[in-house]
């Protein structure tokens, strides 16, 4: 991934207030539509000129081919604050985050996150790297992706409580990134088919798996959601110990008996 620098002039008398909200509107729309990453964005004054670093899929992540309808939107606004479009700037590479995939049209795909990840939930199922959810190609729902966005970021939330475990909202946490039936796994599933509809690649979402009575009961839990046996001779990617392609699920060996 790459850290840009995204540059706003004045052209004319302005306020701070108009500034942050028409700056702040922007970055919104961008973060929603996947064109850049993270939760927080500072803005920086230098003499007269706005500054915002922000971290990108790819080095191109923020051509206008990309931009979705609030994005446009969001730049239209900028004159109302007396500012110009912005100018990007390609700092580097970041060397602490991963690389976007290569291939936007992979043989399967999966739905996977964690509570450490910034990058796209959105993984190549061949070789798990990240793909921009502006590669989509058209909108998840409403005019961009901020439904997979606020989905991941719920489904973090609720991982680094269950990481954590020093509280009863581990185990309300854990459900909801565990089980079929919870709110957040019927919400993350049906993206994940929205998802399949719009590229016509079989895509799959994970099903996080602790605890468990014991290994033997473990190898040969049944799919969650169809009762069928979906268990891998050898997991795919060191962490897929099961898939269901009817139901479109993998999940890992109980974290417990790894």
């Amino acid at each position: 991934m790459y850290v840009v620098e995204m540059q706003f002039e004045c052209f004319d008398n302005t306020t701070i207030a108009e500034v942050d909200n028409a700056v702040n509107g922007l970055i919104d729309a961008l973060r929603y539509n996947g064109q850049i990453l993270g939760r927080e964005f500072p803005i920086i004054m230098d003499e007269g000129v706005f500054k915002v670093r922000a971290v990108c899929p790819e080095q191109d992540s923020l051509h206008s081919n990309f931009h979705s309808e609030q994005v446009k939107a969001g730049l239209n606004r900028l004159s109302q604050a007396s500012l110009l479009s912005p100018k990007i700037k390609l700092l580097g590479r970041d060397l602490n985050s991963e690389a976007a995939a290569e291939n936007f049209s992979p043989s399967w795909q999966v739905i996977y996150t964690t509570y450490v990840h910034t990058c796209s939930p959105l993984r190549c199922g061949e070789t798990l790297m990240p793909i921009p959810l502006y590669r989509l190609g058209e909108p998840t729902l409403n005019g961009d992706h901020k439904s997979m966005v606020k989905w991941q970021t719920e489904w973090q939330a609720c991982d680094e409580i269950q990481m954590a475990g020093g509280c009863q909202a581990e185990h309300a946490a854990l459900h909801e990134i565990r089980d079929v039936d919870s709110d957040l796994f019927r919400r993350g599933w049906d993206l994940r088919g929205r998802i399949e509809f719009i590229t016509k690649i079989p895509t799959y979402y994970y099903q996080y798996q602790v605890g468990g009575t014991d290994l033997d009961s473990e190898l040969n839990r049944a799919c969650p959601k169809c009762g069928g046996q979906w268990r891998l001779e050898e997991p795919l990617h060191g962490i897929f110990h099961y898939m269901c392609d009817p139901c479109r699920i993998v999940s890992n060996l109980s974290w417990d008996y790894q």
